[in-house]
């Protein structure tokens, strides 16, 4: 349970990084490029660097999932910004961690043939209940669909970390350093390239917080694909997720004022009554 704390921890940290440099971001994709980067390198020196590749066996397979990983890791990240922007940190975090319990928790029924008994049935769908109220404000609005990103991101996120799953389930455990590292390499080329397509100019501060970001989204990613390894995944994503909904939930009302209206408050118990029913 220390590896599923720890993501906990540094799945919330990415959030508060993401808010404190909300302000100060200019050139998202060169952020983003910054923040793998440094992903890129922690993971190289997790796996010895590259000459410890040979693209064989279970190497291939990692891969071919990291590749695939990398390119929703940073349409992810990129639909939670949009979303911190549009709808606050606290139900961008809400949104982006229910979609990692409902998507894995489907794709490992549809998939890997695990049972989903009332219980956890239930849950599925007090999440969906959640999903209608937060999309849907009482007397308000929603101008330029604003909270529909919120759905968006849910699914985006969910798919992203379902692949962690995938991996665990069909890669070898010798290659998870590898398949990080595979990971994070594709999500940078892909940022890089669309920051030039782009013509997005590096600034100083964009990089400065794409490094903030970065140290705490890569430990996040490896300590999840460790808890996976040693807790059930029909445990895991639970947790991992209404852990961070607390923690990120906490820090916004202390540390940056955010306030929670009567109906964001009843999606939120919802939110947590769905994964309580969904951990049991």
């Amino acid at each position: 349970m220390s590896y599923l704390l720890l993501a906990i921890i540094s799945s919330a940290l990415v959030s508060v990084c993401m808010r404190l440099s909300e302000k100060y971001v200019h050139s998202k994709m060169v952020m983003f490029t910054a923040n793998y980067a440094i992903c890129l390198f922690i993971s190289l020196f997790y796996t010895g660097g590259l000459q410890s590749f040979a693209f064989t066996g279970g190497m291939a397979w990692a891969a071919v999932l990291g590749a695939i990983s990398g390119f929703l890791y940073l349409a992810s990240l990129a639909l939670f910004e949009k979303n911190i922007r549009l709808n606050g940190v606290i139900l961008s975090s809400a949104a982006m961690k229910l979609g990692g319990v409902l998507i894995p928790v489907l794709a490992a029924v549809a998939f890997f043939h695990e049972k989903l008994g009332w219980v956890k049935f239930a849950g599925v769908a007090i999440a969906a209940a959640a999903v209608v109220l937060i999309n849907v404000e009482k007397g308000e609005p929603d101008k330029g669909g604003k909270r529909h990103w919120l759905l968006i991101l849910l699914f985006g996120s969910g798919i992203c970390d379902m692949m962690a799953n995938v991996y665990d389930k069909t890669g070898d455990a010798l290659f998870k350093n590898h398949y990080l590292l595979i990971t994070f390499l594709a999500a940078m080329l892909l940022s890089f390239v669309m920051a030039r397509v782009k013509k997005e100019k590096a600034a100083l501060p964009d990089i400065l917080c794409g490094l903030l970001v970065g140290v705490p989204n890569y430990f996040s990613a490896r300590f999840l694909l460790a808890a996976l390894g040693t807790v059930p995944a029909v445990i895991t994503y639970p947790v991992f997720s209404v852990g961070t909904i607390i923690v990120v939930t906490a820090i916004s009302v202390l540390a940056f004022g955010e306030k929670l209206t009567g109906r964001k408050r009843g999606a939120l118990l919802l939110i947590l009554a769905a994964l309580v029913l969904l951990n049991i």
